[in-house]
C-alpha cells in the first residue's frame, strides 16, 4: 500500500479526543510509522463534533530512509479509511457530508445517543428515529461496527476515548499491533489502568464482531456471483482461446451498441491477425492478443459528441439519476445536461477535406489571440424538445465512419497493432509491452489526445526495430514508459525515462498567448 491511512475522528466535548489523537499519533511514532495529525474545532450537536484528522502511513519510518512522506491536513470526501465517532447522530452528520464511502470506508461508531437541544424542546417525543440513522450509516461503509460505548465506558471507570481507541486498535486497518497503543497509555496511575480497562474492552468488542461476522461468512452460501460476460457466438470461441472468451463477450457487446455488426467484424478481423502473430512468435502464449483485445475495444469504441449524446439521452440513464436523487413517481424532476461543443467536435463529424478546412480556420483565429470557438449549451433533457435534440445527434453514428476523427483514429489504431505484430515477431516479451502500452489511451479530449501521443512517442523510439539495443531490453524501456506516463500528467516522469533510455523527449506543443485584458496606458515593455 503506498496510500496513507486517513482517520477522521469525532467526539464530544469532554470525551478526550485531544487525547485519542495523541494516543494515536503517539502509537504510530511508537512503531515508527510517518504520522500527522489536524483537529477542525466544532460546536457538538449544532455545528458538528470536534474532529480531528489523521493520517499514517503504512511503511515504516526505517524504510524509507531519507525520503519523508507529505501528508494531508482535511478529509477529502469519499477517500476516508477509517470514521470514528462516540455519537451516532454524529456519525450520520460526516456520512451526510459525503466524507464516507461505501467501497473503502470502515465505520466505527457509537450506537448510544446525547440528544439535541431541538430534540428535548419538542413538546412530544421529538428524537430521531435511530434506526434510520443506523440505516444510512450502515448503507454508506464498507463495513460498520456499532458498539454500546457508553455501556463499556461506565464498566472500565473511563473516558469514551479509551474505548475508541481499543476499537480502533482492533479493526485491523491499521499497521501498529496491540503493545504500541497499550506502550503509550501507560499503567503508572489509576487512571490509566482504567484507560486500559477501556482500551481492552473496546477491542474485545470489534474483534467479536468480526470473528462473528467471519462465522457467519463461511455457513452462509457463497455470494452469487458476477454476472456472466455477454453471449460469444460458437464461431468466436472456435477461433479464439479459452482464456480471452469473457474479455470478447464484453468487447463485443460493446462494439455493437456502439457501432454496428460491421464494426465489430473489423475488431474480430484485427484481433485474428494479432492471435495468428502471436501463435507464429510463441505459440503456447496468447497474453498479447488478450491485452490487445481488451484495449483495441476500449480504443474502437473511442467517445465523441455521438457517443455522449446517445448515452445522455437512454432511459437507463434516467431512471438512474431518478433513484439517486430519491424522486417518487409522483415527483416532478426536471434534467438539465451542460455542453459547450467546440469546432473539433463539429469538425468530426465532417469528412477529412472539410474538417482540416474548418480546424485550420479555428488555428489562424488562435494565432490571433482569440478564444477557441465554442458553444455553451444546456439541455433540458426531462423534455420533448431537449431529448430530440440529443436523439437526433445520437442518430449520426450512421455517418461517423466518414467523419475525420474516425479516419483519424482507425489509422493511429492500425499504427499501434502494426506496431505489435512487428514487435511480436522479434520477442514475445517486446509484443505483450506494446500490446500492454494501449492502456495509454483513455478519457477524451486533452486526455485521450495526450495519450495518444505518448503512445506513439513511445513506439516510435522505443520500440522501433533500427535502435541497437535488444529486443528483451526494449521491452523493459517500454513498460518503464508506459508506468512513467501514468504517474503524472504533465509527463515529466516520461520525459526522464525517454531520456535514460537515449530517446528523445516529448516535443512542446505550441500553445497561444492570451491576454486578459488591454495593456495599461503609459506601460512599456
Amino acid at each position: 500500500m503506498t496510500q496513507p491511512i486517513s482517520i477522521l475522528l469525532c467526539a464530544l466535548g469532554g470525551e478526550g479526543g485531544g487525547v485519542l489523537t495523541d494516543w494515536l499519533v503517539d502509537a504510530a511514532r511508537h512503531a515508527g510509522y510517518p504520522v500527522q495529525a489536524t483537529s477542525i474545532p466544532g460546536v457538538a450537536q449544532r455545528t458538528g463534533a470536534t474532529t480531528y484528522y489523521l493520517e499514517i502511513f503504512p511503511k515504516l519510518q526505517s524504510e524509507l530512509g531519507e525520503r519523508r512522506v507529505v501528508l494531508g491536513l482535511n478529509p477529502l470526501p469519499g477517500r476516508l479509511d477509517l470514521l470514528v465517532s462516540s455519537e451516532l447522530l454524529e456519525t450520520a452528520r460526516q456520512v451526510a457530508n459525503g466524507l464516507s464511502s461505501a467501497q473503502r470506508t470502515r465505520i466505527i461508531t457509537a450506537g448510544n445517543r446525547v440528544l439535541t437541544t431541538q430534540e428535548k424542546m419538542q413538546m412530544g417525543d421529538g428524537r430521531l428515529d435511530e434506526a434510520s440513522l443506523l440505516q444510512v450509516v450502515q448503507q454508506q461503509g464498507q463495513a460498520c461496527h456499532v458498539l454500546d460505548m457508553a455501556g463499556m465506558t461506565r464498566e472500565a471507570g473511563t473516558v469514551v476515548s479509551a474505548v475508541m481507541l481499543g476499537s480502533l486498535a482492533a479493526c485491523g486497518a491499521l499497521p501498529m499491533h496491540r503493545s504500541d497503543y497499550e506502550a503509550v497509555i501507560g499503567a503508572a496511575s489509576a487512571s490509566q489502568q482504567a484507560s486500559l480497562r477501556g482500551f481492552a474492552l473496546g477491542w474485545e468488542a470489534v474483534q467479536a464482531q468480526r470473528t462473528q461476522a467471519q462465522f457467519l461468512a463461511d455457513l452462509l452460501p457463497e455470494k452469487a456471483s458476477a454476472p456472466a460476460s455477454p453471449a460469444l457466438p460458437e464461431a468466436w470461441q472456435r477461433e479464439f482461446p479459452s482464456a480471452m472468451h469473457e474479455v470478447l463477450g464484453h468487447a463485443r457487446a460493446r462494439l455493437l451498441d456502439y457501432q454496428d455488426q460491421a464494426y465489430v467484424d473489423l475488431y474480430r478481423q484485427r484481433l485474428r491477425q494479432v492471435l495468428l502473430s502471436e501463435q507464429q512468435a510463441a505459440p503456447a502464449e496468447c497474453t498479447a492478443t488478450q491485452e490487445v483485445a481488451r484495449w483495441l475495444a476500449l480504443w474502437m469504441a473511442f467517445d465523441d459528441i455521438v457517443r455522449v449524446a446517445d448515452l445522455k439521452s437512454r432511459s437507463q440513464r434516467l431512471a438512474r439519476v431518478r433513484q439517486e436523487v430519491k424522486a417518487q413517481d409522483d415527483d416532478l424532476l426536471r434534467v438539465y445536461d451542460h455542453f459547450k461543443p467546440g469546432l473539433p467536435e463539429f469538425a468530426a463529424l465532417l469528412p477529412p477535406a472539410w474538417a482540416q478546412r474548418l480546424l485550420q480556420w479555428e488555428q489562424r483565429r488562435l494565432a490571433r489571440g482569440l478564444p477557441a470557438k465554442s458553444w455553451p449549451l444546456k439541455i433540458g433533457t426531462h423534455s420533448v424538445t431537449g431529448m430530440l435534440m440529443l436523439r437526433l445527434l445520437a442518430s449520426l453514428r450512421r455517418v461517423r465512419r466518414w467523419g475525420s476523427r474516425y479516419a483519424q483514429e482507425q489509422t493511429l489504431i492500425d499504427h499501434w497493432l502494426a506496431a505489435v505484430q512487428a514487435g511480436l515477431q522479434q520477442g514475445h516479451a517486446l509484443g505483450l509491452e506494446m500490446a500492454r502500452s494501449g492502456r495509454l489511451i483513455k478519457g477524451y479530449g486533452s486526455t485521450q489526445e495526450r495519450g495518444r501521443d505518448n503512445l506513439l512517442h513511445i513506439l516510435q523510439h522505443l520500440g522501433s526495430a533500427s535502435t541497437t539495443t535488444s529486443p528483451e531490453a526494449r521491452a523493459r524501456a517500454i513498460q518503464q514508459a508506459r508506468e512513467a506516463a501514468l504517474k503524472d500528467e504533465a509527463g515529466a516522469a516520461l520525459d526522464q525515462v525517454l531520456h535514460a533510455h537515449g530517446a528523445p523527449a516529448r516535443p512542446a506543443k505550441v500553445q497561444p498567448i492570451l491576454w486578459a485584458g488591454r495593456r495599461p496606458r503609459g506601460l512599456t515593455l
